[in-house]
């Protein structure tokens, strides 16, 4: 490894000032680190101008996608090159987490924009702001208000939301019929002979159903979405009850899951559940998480599926939260480790250790997930994951820290590399490290400025052009 390796480390560096950062800034897109520029959670104005007016679009781009990114700078890509819009409009993207609006005015010009596709594409951002959408509903384009149809239902008026659902253009009405669909038959009926055969699954779950309509629903026999009809709670039940013993083990699953059901007729039902089978909660156990009762009678359930449905709601009641930490089936101690805000911080603990889902990955950022006194239960174990938790414990000593930075395993000592403790004579060793840890090292909180520019002295990167006064 060179000091050029370590040097993408530095634009992640909390500590890292403007002159480092602008030194950083390829003349080309460097993923490795613009990525990084755009991910810090602050990025100084005079590198944020660096980024905006740059030759290269994908770094503009790169800037648009930025989920920490001010929005203010992000907007102001509007007033570049007119390619930069469409980046603008689709905007950061992150995995389960809310990014901050744009100033109003942005929203504005993208949707009066010349280009249908920044109209559209800002109207289906997932962070457009409610009081953005809402005045969409009445827009001329009907894209514009089938987005604020499928968006914002709730929060329009009655009157706003009657057009909408008497819309001139088939596919609003349609939208707006799926939001009523569940207290109306009659725009149930009419959903299922206007939408095509693959979107029905939808409307067969959760539209009211007239008990005709059920009859000819269960009627075709080769219906692919007959297992989404049994899950229908306004399915009646004696037509449920005859699919009990249906061929395909998936109807016999919808049926046994039905809210009617005892647990003596679930269990006469040959249902199966298997550990890696995906199933989406069940509709009625989620309409009726603010019911105390129904979520115990679900978490005490011999089913697997409403056990699983419980542990994703918040409402669980904290007895039924310890017992499902301690559920037989591995999804719903994931699922209440994943959603539940007081999911035991053992439970957490564990599944990181031990479950093979991707998922589990992602639980050391619940803020539940254990820290105090991981440095003496962890430090020495076997498995590497388990010894790296040891840096989480805040009373971690220095010489622990430098210690892991010498672990036999690469990212043991990358998350040494990167704790703010590590003694400085460790850590600046670390930059030059031949084992694939000096970008870690590089991106530490503690790296003094010398230090950092010295680095990139190193590896040939230009120092800034000074400027006559």
């Amino acid at each position: 490894m060179t000091a050029r390796d370590a040097v993408p480390g530095l634009a992640a560096n909390a500590s890292a000032p403007a002159d480092v950062l602008l030194r950083l800034v390829p003349p080309e897109h460097d993923w490795d680190i613009v990525t990084r520029l755009v991910y810090r959670k602050s990025l100084p104005a005079e590198v944020g101008e660096a980024l905006l007016t740059h030759p290269d679009r994908r770094v503009r781009s790169a800037l648009a996608e930025g989920p920490q990114v001010d929005p203010e700078l992000r907007a102001r890509l509007l007033d570049g090159p007119a390619s930069d819009a469409i980046c603008v409009a689709v905007g950061p993207t992150p995995y389960r987490a809310t990014v901050a609006p744009l100033p109003a005015w942005a929203y504005e010009r993208l949707l009066s924009h010349e280009r249908h596709m920044v109209r559209h594409e800002t109207a289906l951002s997932a962070h457009v702001p409610v009081h953005v959408l809402v005045p969409l509903a009445t827009h001329e384009d009907w894209v514009l208000r089938k987005a604020a149809c499928r968006r914002v239902w709730s929060e329009l008026p009655d009157d706003v939301r009657t057009a909408l659902l008497d819309d001139p253009d088939h596919e609003v009405r349609k939208t707006a019929a799926l939001h009523v669909m569940h207290e109306d038959a009659e725009r149930t009926a009419w959903l299922v002979d206007a939408l095509d055969e693959w979107q029905l699954g939808d409307v067969l779950e959760s539209g009211l159903l007239t008990r005709d309509l059920a009859e000819r629903m269960m009627g075709r026999a080769d219906d692919r979405h007959l297992n989404r009809l049994a899950l229908n709670p306004t399915f009646p039940a004696d037509l449920a009850a005859r699919l009990a013993d249906h061929e395909d083990p998936r109807v016999r699953l919808a049926v046994s899951a039905r809210p009617e059901l005892t647990e003596d007729q679930r269990a006469a039902i040959d249902w199966t559940v298997g550990p890696e089978d995906r199933l989406d909660p069940l509709t009625w156990v989620w309409r009726s998480r603010g019911d105390e009762d129904v979520l115990r009678r679900c978490a005490h359930s011999a089913h697997t599926w409403l056990r699983r449905s419980a542990a994703i709601c918040a409402e669980l009641p904290e007895d039924c939260v310890q017992l499902l930490a301690d559920d037989e089936d591995f999804a719903v101690r994931l699922l209440l480790a994943e959603w539940h805000p007081k999911a035991p911080p053992e439970l957490l603990y564990d599944l990181y250790l031990h479950g093979t889902h991707r998922a589990v990955y992602m639980l050391t950022s619940r803020p539940q997930f254990p820290s105090a006194g991981l440095a003496a239960r962890c430090a020495d174990a076997e498995d590497p994951r388990e010894r790296a938790l040891a840096l989480r414990d805040p009373d971690a000593s220095p010489s622990l820290v430098e210690r892991l930075s010498r672990d036999v395993n690469a990212r043991v000592r990358e998350a040494a590399a990167f704790d703010p403790r590590l003694p400085l004579p460790r850590l600046v060793e670390l930059l030059n490290d031949p084992h694939e840890c000096s970008a870690a090292a590089a991106a530490n909180p503690s790296l003094p400025v010398a230090e950092m520019r010295a680095l990139l002295d190193r590896a040939g990167v230009p120092e800034l052009p000074t400027t006559c006064s």
